[in-house]
């Protein structure tokens, strides 16, 4: 077995673009981008809030899962995992939280590097990179939530139409 083959021999298939969930901090649904150009997974993250825990550094944020509305924002706490330089697509960098989050992606737990950024402008809430997909991932990028989708009144509410 070659350096190259990182994934294990039952993969699991998802799309260009799929429905995760954060169930640990209280965020059903999210759609996230699969983005095998991405090293590192991403989430639009907004008031973000520097903490000290009995000595160790944590963040407060708040997530908003709806693409286009602020409604039913999450407020999640996490350890600080490490603050990253990262350059965006447009050459843009800038230091970033990271944060260690459990999620659901493809109907399994698995848990990701995630930065914490504005994604406002983007057209996903969430990215999905590499380092998450080398957990077993295989894309298909003709493929759309392969996944599972959450139910019509959830996808409903996305489009912001409650």
């Amino acid at each position: 077995m070659s350096g190259r083959d990182n994934h294990t021999t039952a993969s699991t298939v998802v799309g260009w673009r799929e429905w995760i969930q954060m169930p640990h901090f209280g965020v059903p649904w999210i759609k996230a981008k699969i983005d095998t150009g991405a090293k590192t997974s991403s989430l639009h993250a907004f008031d973000l809030r520097p903490e000290d825990r009995d000595g160790l550094p944590w963040v407060r944020f708040e997530v908003h899962p709806w693409q286009a509305s602020a409604d039913d924002a999450v407020q999640v706490e996490a350890p600080v995992h490490d603050i990253r330089l990262v350059r965006s697509s447009s050459g843009h960098a800038e230091d970033r939280y990271v944060v260690l989050l459990p999620l659901v992606l493809g109907r399994r737990e698995i848990g990701v590097e995630v930065t914490l950024t504005d994604r406002d402008e983007l057209g996903f809430r969430m990215l999905i990179g590499r380092e998450a997909l080398v957990q077993g991932y295989l894309v298909d990028p003709s493929g759309s939530y392969l996944g599972g989708r959450p139910q019509r009144a959830v996808r409903r509410k996305n489009w912001g139409k409650a």
